[in-house]
């Protein structure tokens, strides 16, 4: 019999960078073995599951999202009995496990690239990816003006004069979804994983995947494709994407039928505008995709407002629940991304970010957290050029996009690098510096204070699991003054938010039953989330 009860409508998922996680083995790199012996610290803090970033054999150009073997784990991390291992802890502990899994491209060591390579033109090898001659006199021009959303051409040329499709770095080959042999082969993939137990998959570039069949120049080349407005529709959001979420949904609802346990699919969807979105979460498709305008949006009322009630009316409307996130691997961290100006985690970042914490806690539907969020980490603004790893940096020669500031190791206890992150010798590095400052931000400073993010995150959590009026649902806006937004949810939760920095009258009188800041009852402070149970 088919579960009554949908998890992730309304599951608050913790997304793990494995890698920056924790070291089990001592060589400055976060492995399988490390997020199992992290699991009970995740189960302390409240969230309902895991999402796991991509750790199959890979030469890490792209720091796993350039894939040589989707059903193995890469040497880096462990192996596949360590994945099972940490599948069993995870079950004991009633925690969800989602898979990180990239279908728009593989890795240039991928052996189905490796054998396109060597076969030539024509050949049924280089069917599976989008080669093609160039322009121009001995074609030495790209076949078209497509630009890499790493920056550069999105296209590289091989020793015999044809050209291959990057839409990410050279090393990352675009798979064409339009031969039989890939949808075929990731039937294959998927399964694999969900027969070793997990539940469900996050999907990288899930609105990309099919390009124009005939590869036309863009109109607009050298628009920024990494932010969701200017994305090259010639490959991205292609018709024939909509067909391959129905088939994976199809897998899914294929073993949820033999053990009543729901397999998730979210994905990572970037398109201009709610209804596009929508279109992803129809009941046949994804079940949930990222909706990234919370974490975009300015801190604006307005504008926040205008993105909520829209993601409300487009998406929720489809039956799904709109999937909030407010960080991520590729997002400068909410700290510093609020901040003015940018600072180590204090003052005006800080406030903003523990307020909108509560705001999305608060807000229908599910939740996503990015690992170091819970410890209000900022965003490491000044590692060296030589340590960067991020493609983009390589690519361009610029820091302006880079994700490496994000992606630090976390902090776990002690005064000094590498903070309990790696269980090695004191020599030990871990993979990025870790800057002097992550002192503050150490797990064990952070559960020791009651005052920290770590405890805000786990009492909304909490508040959150044990109070109906929370999770999936609807809500209800309220009339606030200039600067504040509040709204309603179920029989008389109240949210509200101060986006300015004066204090204002809260539109509940009583004090709250949980503020990201001292909240006297009357008074909403300055950069201050509040919740309130009143009859409103």
């Amino acid at each position: 019999m088919l579960s009554k009860y949908r998890w992730w409508r309304d599951a608050v998922i913790y997304q793990v960078y494995v890698r920056s996680f924790l070291d089990s083995t001592g060589d400055g790199v976060g492995d399988l073995a490390g997020v199992r012996a992290g699991l009970p610290y995740l189960k302390k803090l409240g969230v309902d599951g895991i999402w796991l970033s991509p750790f199959y054999p890979s030469p890490q150009h792209d720091h796993g999202y350039d894939v040589a073997d989707y059903c193995d784990v890469d040497p880096l991390f462990g192996d596949l009995a360590e994945f099972d291992l940490l599948m069993a802890a995870a079950r004991r502990l009633g925690v969800k496990v989602l898979l990180d899994i990239v279908p728009n491209h593989c890795s240039s060591e991928h052996p189905w690239f490796q054998e396109a390579l060597a076969a030539g033109p024509g050949s049924p090898a280089r069917a599976r990816f989008h080669f093609a001659d160039g322009h121009g006199p001995d074609g030495a021009e790209p076949p078209n003006n497509w630009h890499s959303m790493f920056g550069g051409p999105a296209w590289t040329r091989v020793g015999d004069g044809q050209w291959y499709l990057h839409m990410f770095a050279s090393e990352q080959p675009d798979w064409n979804w339009r031969n039989p042999e890939i949808g075929a082969e990731f039937d294959r993939v998927l399964r694999f994983w969900l027969d070793r137990g997990i539940d469900g998959f996050r999907i990288d570039v899930a609105a990309g995947l099919y390009k124009h069949p005939d590869l036309p120049d863009s109109d607009d080349p050298e628009a920024d494709a990494r932010t969701r407005d200017s994305v090259n529709p010639l490959a991205w959001n292609q018709p024939e994407v909509h067909d391959v979420w129905r088939r994976w949904r199809a897998t899914c609802e294929e073993y949820t039928a033999r053990d009543g346990r729901e397999r998730l699919l979210v994905g990572e969807v970037s398109v201009p505008t709610a209804r596009e979105h929508a279109r992803y979460v129809r009941p046949d498709e994804l079940h949930q995709a990222f909706f990234f305008d919370l974490l975009s949006a300015p801190w604006d009322p307005d504008a926040f407002r205008k993105v909520i009630s829209e993601a409300m009316q487009d998406i929720a409307g489809t039956g799904s629940t709109v999937t909030w996130v407010l960080n991520n691997h590729d997002q400068v961290r909410t700290v510093t991304r609020y901040g003015e100006p940018a600072t180590e985690g204090s003052g005006l970042g800080a406030a903003r970010a523990r307020a909108a914490a509560l705001l999305m806690l608060a807000l229908p539907g599910a939740a996503y957290i990015y690992q170091g969020e819970e410890l209000g980490l900022p965003e490491v603004v000044d590692l060296p050029d030589d340590v960067l790893t991020d493609p983009i940096f390589r690519r361009t020669g610029s820091r302006a996009r880079i994700r490496d500031g994000c992606r630090v190791p976390l902090p776990w206890s002690g005064q000094a690098s590498p903070f309990g992150f790696t269980s090695g010798a004191e020599s030990a590095r871990p993979w990025l510096p870790q800057p002097e400052y992550f002192a503050e931000y150490a797990t064990d400073r952070a559960l020791a204070d009651t005052r920290s993010f770590w405890h805000l995150y786990r009492d909304g959590l909490q508040l959150r699991a044990a109070l109906p009026q929370l999770g999936e649902g609807a809500l209800r806006w309220l009339d606030t003054p200039p600067g504040v937004l509040g709204f309603v949810r179920g029989d008389g939760l109240v949210c509200a938010v101060n986006f300015g920095t004066a204090p204002t009258p809260s539109p509940v009188s009583g004090t709250p039953l949980l503020s990201s800041g001292p909240c006297p009852a009357g008074v909403l402070p300055g950069s201050t989330a509040a919740w309130w149970i009143s009859d409103l």
